[in-house]
C-alpha cells in the first residue's frame, strides 16, 4: 500500500454571494432564481445559472436554524449495486461508519456522467458531512461542485490519475500490467480480450491500456477483441466467447482475456461445455476476485480489487476528517491488488 498527496478543497463552502458576485445580480435574484420562484427575466436566468454552475455551487435545502450546519450523512455515489463489485465496497464503508454517528446514503449513477452529476448536486443540496464516489473521472461541472464544496471528498477504486482531495483505489494499469506478465510468463501467444465498450469504463480502459503495453515489450498483441454494453453477464460472457473463438478458427487462439469475472466465467461454462480444454487449449482470465468464483467447477484466474479495504480506507478518511473538522486532507491510498492463478492460467503438458 503506498500513500501520498492529492489536492485539497477549499475550506470555505460557496454562498449566495459569490454566485450575485459572479454573475452580476442580486443576492435575492440569485435566490430566486435558484429556488425557482419570483419573477425573473430568462436571460437573468440563464446567467445565475450559469454562473452556478461554472462555480460549482449547490443549493443549500437545509432550512432556517440548520441553514449553516451539515447533517451526519455520507454521500456514497457508485454505478451499480447489481454488479457484484460494490456491495463488498458498501461493506467496507458501513463497517467502519457503523462506529461512529456518520451514515451512508447511497445514489447511482448506472455508468453515465450526467446522471452522476445530477445524483451529485442533490446530495450535496443537502449538506452532508462528505462524499466518497466511485472513479476519478467527472464532468467539469461535477469536478466543480466537489471541488468548491468544503468537506472531504474521497474518490475510490482508481488512482491512476488526479484526485480532486482524497483518493483510494488501485492502480488499474498496473495490475493489466501484471496480469499480461503472468499470461507471457505462462507461454501463452494468440490472446483475445473481451470487455465493456471502454469510453466511459474508464478503469477496464486503464487495465487495456497497462495490458497491452507488456505485451507490445514481449513483441505480442491483441490478436482479437470482443465489445459490449451494460452489465455483466454470464449470458454476455458465454456469446461474447463464442463469437471469438469461432471467428478465430483457422488460427485459434490460446487465451482470452476478461475485463471482469462475470463475463469470464460465463466464458469458461461455455469453453466446458463444449469440450474445450481448459488451460491446454485455452487459458482464461477475468478481474476482480469475486466470491461467485468459488462455486465454479474451475476457479477462473483472477486479480482481488481490494475492494473490502477500499471501503474501510475511504471511510475512515471521511470519519477521520468529520472529527477533526475537515483540516487534514489530500490523502493518496493505493492499494495493491494480488494476482490469483486459480486452474485457468496454467500450461498443461500435452501427451507424447
Amino acid at each position: 500500500m503506498s500513500q501520498g498527496s492529492g489536492n485539497t478543497p477549499p475550506k470555505r463552502p460557496l454562498t449566495l454571494r459569490d454566485v450575485s458576485e459572479a454573475s452580476g445580480v442580486s443576492e435575492m435574484t440569485v435566490s430566486r432564481v435558484l429556488r425557482n420562484r419570483g419573477d425573473v427575466s430568462e436571460a437573468t436566468r440563464a446567467k445565475v445559472l450559469e454562473a452556478a454552475r461554472e462555480l460549482g455551487y449547490v443549493p443549500n435545502k437545509i432550512a432556517g436554524a440548520l441553514a449553516s450546519s451539515r447533517v451526519n450523512l455520507v454521500a456514497v455515489i457508485i454505478p451499480s449495486m447489481s454488479n457484484m463489485v460494490f456491495p463488498e465496497v458498501m461493506t467496507g464503508i458501513n463497517d467502519v461508519l457503523e462506529g461512529t454517528e456518520l451514515q451512508a446514503v447511497v445514489g447511482i449513477t448506472n455508468y453515465k456522467p450526467e446522471r452522476e452529476e445530477t445524483v451529485l448536486y442533490q446530495m450535496l443540496s443537502w449538506r452532508p458531512s462528505g462524499v466518497i464516489i466511485a472513479g476519478l473521472e467527472h464532468t467539469e461541472a461535477a469536478k466543480a461542485m466537489m471541488g468548491a464544496a468544503g468537506i472531504p471528498i474521497v474518490e475510490i477504486m482508481d488512482t491512476d490519475g488526479e484526485a480532486i482531495d482524497s483518493a483510494v483505489g488501485i492502480s488499474h494499469r498496473r495490475a493489466g500490467r501484471k496480469m499480461a506478465q503472468a499470461i507471457i510468463d505462462a507461454g501463452y501467444k494468440r490472446i483475445g480480450f473481451l470487455g465493456t465498450k471502454m469510453p466511459l469504463d474508464h478503469r477496464a480502459r486503464k487495465r487495456f491500456e497497462g495490458f497491452t503495453e507488456v505485451l507490445a515489450k514481449s513483441g505480442l498483441e491483441i490478436s482479437d477483441s470482443e465489445f459490449y454494453s451494460g452489465g455483466s453477464a454470464l449470458k454476455k460472457g458465454r456469446e461474447m466467447t463464442e463469437a471469438i473463438l469461432k471467428r478465430n478458427v483457422e488460427e485459434p487462439l490460446d487465451f482470452l482475456y476478461y475485463s471482469n469475472d462475470m463475463i469470464g466465467a460465463g466464458g469458461l461454462m461455455y469453453c466446458l461445455d463444449n469440450g474445450i480444454d481448459v488451460p491446454g487449449d485455452i487459458g482464461l482470465a477475468g478481474f476482480n476476485g469475486i466470491e461467485f468464483l468459488d462455486g465454479l467447477p474451475r476457479k477462473l484466474a483472477t486479480m482481488d480489487a481490494c475492494r473490502l479495504e477500499i471501503g474501510r480506507a475511504a471511510a475512515e478518511i471521511i470519519a477521520k476528517r468529520v472529527e477533526s473538522d475537515g483540516s487534514a486532507g489530500g490523502e493518496i491510498i493505493t492499494l495493491e491488488p494480488s494476482l490469483e492463478i486459480g486452474d485457468t492460467l496454467k500450461r498443461k503438458k500435452k501427451p507424447v
